[in-house]
């Protein structure tokens, strides 16, 4: 699933192409994915025009000249493109927004897990009701030792599980959260409450690190991730234990290895994370 680094390079090649850009069509090819696509055709999306792209955690909003937002989330597979209208369809492309230059903005998705709503607006960050209960970004001084301890305060729940909850922390997932428990030195399942602030700041310098240098390399490429030109990110050769079950620990030698944790795999090193 595409995870923070991925939303964000979406997001700037988006904000490249689509501000100044007016829509001129709406067309709609299949009833729903995540949510239903009909809204979309009666939405009034024609004449208005694209101002900015924005992220939230792992969605976007492409705010539009009538004081709403295009909410989009990648789900599982989501991948958009803008191309020219002789472009030929793709078999799991769902959406066409026609825009004034003559090229299509394509909304696709093959496991159909993927967001494409419009939203009023709200509150001094313009943001949709939607959004409204989302943590702070891992990039905000929101997220800070304190916070994290206020909020783990009491809480059994697996350290690795607690940064992965979008209500803690937005846009951290299973790919980041397994690296930065693997920086910081700490087991994935060590109860949130029993952390110190020395590792709640270690967690929170590595996390802001390793999502910075995944950013600059396009996202990791895993499963059906493609950014908007159809290149792969690279950050995935960086990666120390996440899908590295039985290989040698970078640092030390031991092998990794992989439990589950709330449900999802969690890949750590025995010796450097005990």
């Amino acid at each position: 699933m595409p995870e923070l680094p991925e939303a964000e390079n979406i997001g700037l090649a988006l904000k490249r192409v689509l501000p100044g850009r007016t829509i001129t069509a709406v067309e709609v090819f299949s009833p729903a994915m995540r949510s239903s696509l009909e809204p979309l055709k009666t939405a009034g999306l024609e004449g208005k025009t694209f101002q900015d792209i924005r992220r939230r955690g792992r969605y976007l909003i492409a705010d539009i000249s009538d004081g709403r937002g295009l909410l989009m989330h990648f789900g599982m597979s989501g991948v958009v493109r803008v191309e020219p209208a002789s472009v030929p369809r793709r078999k799991h492309e769902h959406v066409f927004i026609h825009l004034s230059d003559g090229k299509i903005f394509r909304f696709e998705c093959t496991r159909r897990f993927s967001l494409l709503e419009i939203h009023a607006l709200s509150g001094p960050e313009r943001m949709p009701e939607k959004l409204a209960a989302l943590g702070p970004e891992p990039f905000s001084e929101n997220f800070n030792s304190s916070y994290l301890l206020q909020k783990a305060s009491g809480r059994n729940t697996p350290v690795k599980t607690f940064i992965m909850d979008n209500a803690v922390v937005t846009g951290i997932g299973n790919i980041y959260a397994s690296e930065t428990l693997f920086a910081a030195g700490i087991h994935p399942v060590r109860p949130a409450k029993t952390l110190s602030v020395e590792e709640w700041n270690l967690i929170i310098s590595n996390a802001r690190s390793i999502l910075k240098k995944a950013i600059a390399a396009g996202g990791s490429s895993i499963s059906d991730f493609l950014n908007v030109d159809g290149s792969e990110g690279k950050f995935a050769q960086e990666l120390k234990v996440y899908g590295q079950t039985g290989n040698p620990c970078p640092v030390c030698g031991s092998l990794i290895e992989c439990i589950k944790t709330g449900g999802r795999s969690s890949f750590f090193c025995p010796e450097c994370q005990k």
